[in-house]
């Protein structure tokens, strides 16, 4: 046996030990997304975002960062120097010593100027919300029933189906009482035209012959 083929035999147990070493250690798990609401900033083209009750600052980053930020910017022209921001991302860390970390932004849920913010209560319990104008409705989703409010009118609660459609769409129905509520909800950029608050479903109401339209976003009880 020549010397070359000595040392071939010699190192074969060496490669075989590295691939068995590569089966046996598979890579770490992803990090889990958080869901996150807080205020947002803009500071030298970046969005900072200081969640509800910390003092972090975490800066939005990635697939998604660069329509949140025209979105922002439209907001802040309004006035004010922060935004209140609900999302979802996965976080990550940063070299930056300015920054606490970084968050691969996945999907923004609500952003907006005015309205329900960090002290919204009852938000935890909450599914869904929707809401529109001319004339004015407010709809709450729980897992015991929804709520309809409107000016004038009282109340309307009652139990409901929901059906998930194709393509994210879903669908919320209820026939009870002697009324027949339907809310159909599209996965959209929806940008309610009289606070300028951005959410991420487009929702129309249907309530027996009347047809109202307006946004949607999910609940601190419901992410996906």
């Amino acid at each position: 046996m020549t010397r070359a083929r000595s040392l071939l035999f010699a190192v074969l147990p060496l490669f075989a030990g590295c691939q068995l070493f590569e089966v046996y250690n598979p890579a770490p798990p992803p990090i889990p997304a958080q869901r996150l609401q807080g205020q947002l900033s803009l500071e030298q083209d970046r969005l900072i975002l200081t969640p509800c009750g910390e003092l972090r600052r975490i800066a939005l980053v990635k697939e998604g960062s660069e329509d949140t930020l025209r979105d922002a910017r439209n907001l802040l022209d309004d006035g004010g120097e922060s935004l209140f921001v609900d999302l979802r991302g996965r976080p990550q860390g940063s070299k930056r010593a300015d920054l606490d970390g970084e968050l691969h932004l996945e999907q923004v849920y609500r952003l907006q100027n005015e309205g329900p913010d960090c002290e919204d209560p009852g938000f935890d319990r909450l599914l869904l919300r929707a809401s529109g104008h001319e004339p004015d409705w407010s709809l709450g989703v729980s897992e015991p029933g929804l709520v309809l409010l409107r000016p004038g009118q009282p109340p309307l609660a009652v139990p409901y189906l929901e059906e998930q459609l194709p393509g994210g769409s879903s669908s919320l129905s209820s026939e009870a009482n002697g009324q027949r509520l339907e809310l159909w909800l599209t996965p959209q950029h929806c940008v309610d035209d009289m606070s300028g608050t951005i959410q991420h479903l487009g929702a129309e109401l249907r309530l027996n012959d009347e047809v109202l339209r307006g946004c949607a976003s999910f609940g601190g009880a419901r992410s996906r």
